[in-house]
C-alpha cells in the first residue's frame, strides 16, 4: 500500500529496508507538542487570512487538542507506515475531522514544519538548562560562602601550587557555567526566529502572515530567506557546542570530585546517596555519580560532532540527512541536564574534611611564592633574584626532609642574611589565603564577597522568572 500522503505519484510499496531507514516516528514523536503547537498556530493564520475558513480553522484547532489529549493519555497509536510525527497527526486528524484536515498543509512543507518543531524543542530545552545551570551555580555559592576560610591546596599540573579556599575553588565553577549560560542564551537569541511559512524551500504563493504565527509561537521574528530558514541547523549545532563546553566543566569537577572521595586525598565526602558500593569489596564507596557525569560527556560532544558531520557537505536546502539532526539533540540535551542535576545534588551533599585540606596545603612547599614575596617586599630584591633565593631554601628543605616552616633560623641565614625570624609569618597556610586580597584572589573575605553577591543575583533572578 503507498502512503497516502504522496500516493498520487507513487504507484508501489516502499521496501521493508526502505521504510526501516525512512521512518522516524519511533525519535521525533517526543516533538508532537511543538508540532501541534505550530499546527494551531498556522491554522490560525490560514484563518484570519481568509486561505481556510473559520469553520475549518476552529475544527482543525480542536481536532488537534484532541490528538493532544490522547497522546497525553497514552492512547495515541503512532504507526511507521506514516514515518514521521508530523504525518501520524496528520492523519489522525483526518480522521477525527475529515476532510478540512486536509487543508492544514496548505502554504507550508514539512521542511519547514520540522525546522519549526525542532526550535522550539530546543528552545525549551536552553530553558530548561538555564535553569539547571542557575540551580547549580547556587549550590556552588552556598557551599563555598561555608567554606570560604577552608584551606585547601591549589594545584597546577596537579602538583602543590598555592594555599587557595575550597570556597574560592567552588567559585571558579560558578564562573564557569556563568559563561555556559551566557552561551546558551546567545545561542537561543539566534535561534528564536520562524521557518514556518518558508514551505519547502521558496516560500508561498499564498497571502500568508508569517509575523503572525511567529509571534503566536513566541518567536522575536520570521526567518528572512525561505532557503536558509529549511536548510539551518545553525541552531541545534551552536546549543550543541555550547552543551558540549558545559558537559566539560561538569566533567571536570566530576573528576576532581572523583580525587578528592579517594583516600589518596580524603578531601572530601559523598554520602550513601551519591555512592555505591562492590559486589565483591565491602569496604568500597565508589562514587559513581560523579563517574557517570563525566562518562556522558563523551556522548555530549559526539553529539556535536555527529551533527556537524551531517551538515558538513549539503547543499541547500532540505535533504533526507537532516533527518538525523533530532537524536543527537534529544540525547545530548537529556544527558546535559541528567549530569546537571546530578552535580547539583552532590555538591549539596558532599562534605569536606577541612582538617586533611589544611594539612595538604601545607606539604610540597606551598608557601614558597610567599617567601619570595616577602624578600620583595622587605628587603627590595627584584622578584626573579627573590625567586631564585626561594628556590635555594626550598633545596634545603628538601635536603632535610622537612616543610619551609620547619627549617630554623640558621637554615634560611645560610641562604640570604637578609632572611630573619619575620619570614615565618608568611610561611603559614592560614595567613599565605588571607593575604591574596587582590580582586578575584582568594581571600576569605573575597569569597564571602564573591558568594554573597551570587547568591543574591540568583535568587533574585529565581524568584523574577
Amino acid at each position: 500500500m503507498t502512503n497516502t500522503m504522496w500516493g498520487g505519484r507513487f504507484l508501489a510499496s516502499p521496501a521493508a529496508i526502505m521504510e526501516e531507514i525512512n521512518a522516524s516516528i519511533d525519535f521525533d514523536k517526543r516533538l508532537w507538542r511543538h508540532d501541534i503547537l505550530a499546527s494551531k498556530a498556522h491554522a490560525a493564520m490560514l484563518a484570519d487570512r481568509g486561505i481556510i475558513t473559520k469553520k475549518e480553522g476552529e475544527e482543525i484547532a480542536r481536532g488537534l487538542d484532541k490528538i493532544a489529549a490522547e497522546i497525553e493519555a497514552g492512547t495515541f497509536s503512532f504507526t511507521r507506515a506514516l514515518e514521521d510525527i508530523h504525518l501520524n497527526v496528520e492523519s489522525r486528524l483526518a480522521e477525527l475531522i475529515g476532510p478540512a484536515a486536509g487543508k492544514l498543509h496548505t502554504a507550508r512543507s514539512r521542511n519547514d514544519q520540522v525546522a519549526t518543531d525542532l526550535r522550539l524543542y530546543v528552545r525549551d530545552e536552553i530553558d530548561a538548562i538555564d535553569g539547571l545551570l542557575a540551580g547549580l551555580q547556587l549550590a556552588l555559592a552556598e557551599k563555598a560562602l561555608l567554606h570560604a576560610a577552608t584551606v585547601m591546596p591549589g594545584f597546577t599540573h596537579l602538583q602543590t601550587a598555592q594555599p587557595i579556599t575550597f570556597g574560592h575553588h567552588l567559585l571558579a565553577y560558578a564562573e564557569m557555567f556563568g559563561r555556559d549560560r551566557g552561551r546558551f542564551a546567545d545561542a537561543r537569541a539566534r535561534l528564536n526566529e520562524s521557518p514556518l511559512g518558508a514551505a519547502a524551500l521558496a516560500g508561498t504563493s499564498f497571502a500568508i502572515d508569517r509575523d503572525a504565527t511567529a509571534k503566536a509561537l513566541g518567536f522575536a521574528r520570521a526567518s528572512a530567506n525561505s532557503l536558509d530558514a529549511v536548510s539551518d541547523r545553525d541552531f541545534a549545532l551552536e546549543s550543541l557546542a555550547a552543551a558540549s563546553i558545559a558537559a566539560t566543566h561538569l566533567s571536570r569537577l566530576a573528576e576532581e570530585i572523583v580525587m578528592w572521595t579517594s583516600p589518596q586525598f580524603g578531601f572530601v565526602r559523598l554520602s550513601d546517596k551519591y555512592t555505591t558500593g562492590s559486589s565483591i569489596m565491602p569496604q568500597k564507596r565508589n562514587p559513581d555519580a560523579a563517574e557517570l557525569v563525566r562518562g556522558k560527556t563523551g556522548r555530549v560532544a559526539g553529539s556535536f560532532l555527529a551533527l556537524l558531520m551531517v551538515m558538513k557537505g549539503l547543499p541547500l536546502a532540505y535533504a533526507k540527512d537532516m533527518q538525523e539532526d533530532k537524536e543527537p539533540v534529544f540525547d545530548a540535551l537529556a544527558s546535559l541536564k541528567l549530569g546537571l542535576a546530578a552535580m547539583t545534588g552532590m555538591v549539596g551533599d558532599l562534605e569536606p574534611d577541612a582538617r586533611a585540606m589544611k594539612k595538604a596545603a601545607g606539604r610540597g612547599h606551598a608557601t614558597a611564592t610567599d617567601l619570595a614575596d616577602w624578600l620583595v617586599r622587605e628587603t627590595g630584591l627584584p622578584f626573579r633574584e627573590a625567586h631564585h633565593v626561594t628556590g635555594r631554601v626550598v633545596a634545603v628543605a628538601d635536603s632535610k626532609k622537612c616543610d619551609l616552616a620547619k627549617l630554623a633560623l640558621e637554615d634560611l641565614k645560610s641562604v640570604d642574611p637578609r632572611l630573619t625570624e619575620d619570614a615565618f609569618s608568611v610561611l603559614d597556610v592560614s595567613k599565605s589565603v588571607k593575604s591574596r586580597s587582590s580582586y578575584g584572589g582568594t581571600a576569605p573575605g573575597n569569597v564571602r564577597r564573591e558568594a554573597k553577591k551570587w547568591i543574591k543575583r540568583l535568587k533574585k533572578a529565581a524568584g523574577s522568572r
